[in-house]
This record gives C-alpha cells, structure tokens and sequence, in this order.
C-alpha cells in the first residue's frame, strides 16, 4: 500500500534536520534549545502515531511505501515502507525518543547532547523502515556514531572504554554484514540480470545450502552483536553503565532492537531455509542467554549492571521467540521488543534520576529510598514487575505468547528459558528491596521525591505498560498478519522440492508482501 502522504520518509527526515538545527544554535539560550529537541521529538511522535492509526489491521504487506531510485546503476533507490512488525518499533522509538530528551537532560553541552540524539533518532527510525539493504546498512551504521559521542562525551568514570569497546565490537560485526549484503546482490544479479539491493526482489534469490548457510552468519554476526546475544553481548554491560541515563536508555530500549529486527526481518525473508537449518544453533544461544543473563544479574550489587544483565536475559527471550517458527512465538517476540523496550528505558530513566537525588547506583547506598520518596519507588515497582511478567503488564503478555510459541516446536528450550522468568523474580525483587526498603541512612532520609516535571515525563510509560498489559488486542492484529507472512515463507521454502528457485520465483506467498507494496 502507498499513500499520498510520505509519512516515513517524513519521521526519517524530520529528526535529522532538528538534529542540525540544534548543531547551528551556538547563539540560542540553552533552554530553548533543548525544548526545541523536546518539540521535534514530539512533532515526529505525532506523525508515528497517526501513519499507525492509519495502518490497515489485517494486511501482512508493508504500507505507506516511498520509493525513488537514488543511483540507478548500482540498484540502489530510497526505498522506505511499514508492516506490522515493523510498524510499532517505530512508534516505540518515537515514544522513548521525547521521554529521554526531556528527563535525561545533560549539564554540559546541552546543544552538542541533543543534536546527536537526534540524529540518532533519524538512523534508527530508517533502520526500521529501510527496504533497501544499502540504505538499511547506512541507517545500521549511522547510529553506531551518535552512540559512541553520547558515551564517551557524557558518560561516566569508564566511559572512554565502554565507548570504544562498543565501537570496535559492533563496526567489527557490521563488516560481515556489508560483505554479505554484496554478495547476495551479485547473486541475485547472477540468476536475473539485475542489480538491486531492494529486499522484496532479493527474497526470491535462490541460494545453495552451504551459501545461504554462510551468508546467513554473516548477517547474523551483525545482528548478534548489536542486540546483543550471547555470548557477543560483553560490550553491553559497560556500554549500559557508563552511559548517561538518556543513553542507556536508547541504547537498550531501541538502539538493541535494530539487532532483534535484523533478525527477523533480513535473516527470515532472504534466508528462510538457512534460519531453520541453525535453528537449533540460535535457540540454544538464546537459552544460554536468558540463563546467564538471570543468573549474573542475581550476582550484582550495582543497579544499573542489574538492569543491563536483565536486558540480555530479554533479548534471548526475543530470539527464542523469533527462531520457534509459530505464529504465537515469533508474534510474542515482536510483542516483547515493544514491551522490554518500554521497560528498560522506565528503568534506567528511574535509575538516573536516582543518581541524580544520591550520586550513586550501588545497591548497598540506597537503602530506604520508598519512606522519603513513595512515587519513585511505586514507579519503579511497576515497571520492575512488568519486567518480572506480573500478568496485567505488558511483560506477561509478550513472553507468554514467547513461551507458548517455542514449546509446540522447541520443547525442551521453552522449559530451560522458563526457569528465566523464575530467575528474573528473584534479581529484579532482591534489588527493589536492597534499594528502596529498610530505614535510610541521613543522605537517602533527605532524598527529594519525583517533581510534577517527572512524574509528566515518567507517567506515559507506566500507562503504556498498563495498557499493554491490559489491552493488548489492537498490536496484535497488527502485528499478526505480518508474522504470518514470514512464517508461511519460512515453511513454504523449507518444504521446496529439489528445485526451490522456481518455487521461490513463482509463489504467491514469496511475493505476497511486495504485491501489497506495490499497490
């Protein structure tokens, strides 16, 4: 589906012109400078939230598509659309986006601080809509940058370091990706006589096992790195906790998710037959993760590495549900990049404003904190135990469908990854009490409790998180024919004859998306 109103192209845009205004504003006072970063996150939230009420439920292809050929000798074209995967992950970063402007705000440098986060927001918008594998690469690689200055220039003690390691780990990953983005473009070029990096006319490239095998690892190691799974997660915990609350917040809540949706989006569609031979592979990386995650988490007494081993235990969660091959599963995972993105940012957006009150996030110095500051702590237990799975959260909807999904088809990894949510209770109630329960010492008995700006800026997440908890029906008819596409091509080229590349060519559900977007 088209439409006469370039909605994505518009929120890829929009952020990246605030972005350089925001860099030309020597001269403008600091406050309205960060208002006007405020504004034009808020302004692109308008334009999500409208392209999703406009969004057809029911229609698994992608919607709104843009696109105008760019260099067309080299295949490549500004080639932009929405399904309903895709679709919430946007609104979902144009929600936390504002969120993280207005209450993660930054002494110094103000101007430099929300110009690169809003460029940041352009990349990872792009990277959700992107079509194209060159501009998806571009968008892939850009907000590696705005990350790395946000690190390093507003982080803490160790943040050189964690800027660097998270750099070096993730260009490393994205140069198997850029490889095998060529390689299955001269493939395609190979087979049909056309150059084009358009992912709907890629999807019918034919591949032999041991090809698609390979290319489907080099995609992987790309997307592995940036979500982080295990075991290419070890830059994620010094990344989380060194960088500043706005930070940590986009870099787990979105900037993780660009990983999560490579996977489903890029391996799935071009590798249908390579992602049901590893299968098994990435389950058990995702297991082991959820274990790991859990049980390290359990072991810190720092609040901020609590939430980062956290996150790694949810990503593995999303690609068990990703890689369970059903409609309940992959739809959960989807669900979940939603949901933990909501959560973790609610949880580090808390735990900076924590430091800003204590100058600290070790567990050991914040005893108490509930007597002088009861809205902080009644915020934080509610997103703590959405992250938990307490049912009427939004957690419990996702990783149940996750769970439900993987155990018709991966039995025994569905009861290790339970034995996750058990671990999650343990950690995630062990720090709450550490934090926020107990007589406080003097410096915490003085600690001032959240202000009306806060509770403004906090109170969308706790209602989205309700709600989603309570009411989840509207994204999941969204969300479910989109799944459904990708899993009835994943079967379709599983079950092929010996001769799939005709059956890839010619069916109808191989090219059932790109009939929709071409409407």
């Amino acid at each position: 589906m088209s439409s006469s109103f370039p909605y994505v192209t518009v929120l890829v845009l929009l952020p990246a012109a605030g972005a350089l205004g925001a860099a030309a504003s020597a001269r403008v006072p600091r406050k309205l400078v960060e208002a006007g970063a405020v504004a034009v996150s808020l302004v692109t939230l308008g334009f999500a939230a409208a392209m999703t009420v406009a969004f057809k439920a029911g229609d698994g292809g992608f919607q709104f598509v843009s696109r105008h050929v760019w260099a067309q000798p080299l295949g490549i074209s500004w080639y932009v659309g929405v399904d309903g995967i895709s679709v919430f992950l946007v609104l979902m970063a144009t929600v936390l986006f504002p969120i993280a402007l207005a209450g993660a705000r930054t002494r110094e440098d103000p101007r430099a601080f929300v110009a690169w986060m809003l460029l940041l927001e352009s990349a990872c918008i792009g990277s959700f809509v992107s079509l194209d594998l060159i501009f998806f690469f571009l968008f892939f690689e850009v907000s590696l940058v705005p990350m790395y200055f946000i690190i390093s220039g507003w982080g803490f003690v160790r943040r050189a370091y964690a800027a660097v390691k998270f750099f070096v780990y993730t260009v490393a990953g994205s140069a198997f990706l850029l490889v095998g983005i060529l390689v299955v473009a001269f493939i395609h070029e190979s087979q049909t006589g056309v150059l084009t990096f358009a992912l709907p006319a890629l999807e019918r490239t034919h591949f032999s096992g041991t090809t698609g095998v390979l290319l489907f690892l080099a995609f992987t190691a790309a997307f592995a790195v940036k979500a982080p799974l295990f075991p290419f997660h070890t830059w994620s915990p010094d990344a989380y906790t060194e960088a500043p609350a706005g930070g940590s917040m986009i870099l787990a809540a979105v900037l993780a998710k660009l990983g999560t949706y490579g996977l489903l989006r890029f391996d799935l569609d071009l590798f249908p037959h390579a992602s049901k031979v590893l299968a098994p592979l990435l389950l058990t990386l995702a297991v082991i993760g959820v274990l790991y995650g859990a049980i390290v988490a359990c072991a810190q007494r720092d609040l901020k590495r609590v939430v980062a081993y956290s996150s790694l235990a949810q990503i593995g969660f999303i690609a068990l549900g990703v890689f369970a091959f059903t409609t309940q599963g992959l739809t959960g995972g989807v669900l979940l990049m939603v949901n933990h993105g909501l959560v973790t940012a609610g949880l580090f957006l808390l735990i900076g404003w924590i430091y800003e009150r204590r100058s600290t996030w070790q567990l050991s110095e914040l005893r108490g904190l509930q007597t002088p500051a009861p809205l902080l702590a009644a915020a934080f237990s509610v997103i703590m135990l959405a992250s938990i799975g307490v049912p009427g959260l939004n957690g419990f909807v996702s990783e149940f469908l996750v769970l439900l999904g993987s155990f018709l088809t991966h039995r025994w990894w569905a009861v290790a990854a339970t034995t996750g949510v058990v671990f999650a209770a343990i950690y995630l109630l062990w720090a709450f009490q550490q934090a926020f329960h107990g007589k406080p010492d003097p410096a915490t008995a003085t600690v001032a409790d959240l202000s009306w700006t806060e509770r403004v800026v906090v109170a969308p997440l706790v209602i989205l998180i309700v709600l989603l908890g309570v009411y989840p029906k509207p994204v999941l008819d969204r969300i479910t024919p989109s799944v459904n596409e990708v899993i009835a091509r994943v079967e379709l080229v599983s079950k092929a004859p010996a001769h799939p590349q005709v059956v890839v060519k010619h069916s109808p559900v191989a090219g059932s998306k790109r009939e929709g977007a071409a409407q």
